[in-house]
């Protein structure tokens, strides 16, 4: 697939991804502060729209997304979704890694 390829979303996603941005939680300001402005060679953006789905962080130049998972991901109902989530995007041919926040 080729890169900085528009992968489609659900429109609703866009407030949802807004309020994100205004709200992220403690980890992922900690992992913005060390990827943001190019400071890894490529660019990352914010709680970006994918599919049906938010991602935490994306980079277009080499279709990684990354996301940070707390607790909340911990019950099966969650896990599921986040399988479907991973499942979809590595459909369009974006990588995912998941970072497991601490208890």
């Amino acid at each position: 697939m080729p890169r900085n390829l528009i992968i489609p979303y659900d429109q609703k996603m866009r407030a949802i991804a807004r309020e994100l941005r205004k709200n992220m939680t403690l980890s992922e300001i900690l992992l913005w502060k060390q990827i943001r402005r190019r400071k890894l060679g490529v660019q990352f953006h914010r709680q970006i729209p994918m599919d049906s789905f938010v991602v935490d962080f994306y980079c277009h130049e080499i279709m990684l997304a990354v996301e940070i998972d707390g607790n909340s991901h911990d019950n099966p109902q969650n896990a599921a979704s986040d399988l479907e989530r991973q499942l979809r995007l590595e459909s369009y041919g974006v990588r995912v890694f998941v970072f497991q926040t601490m208890k």
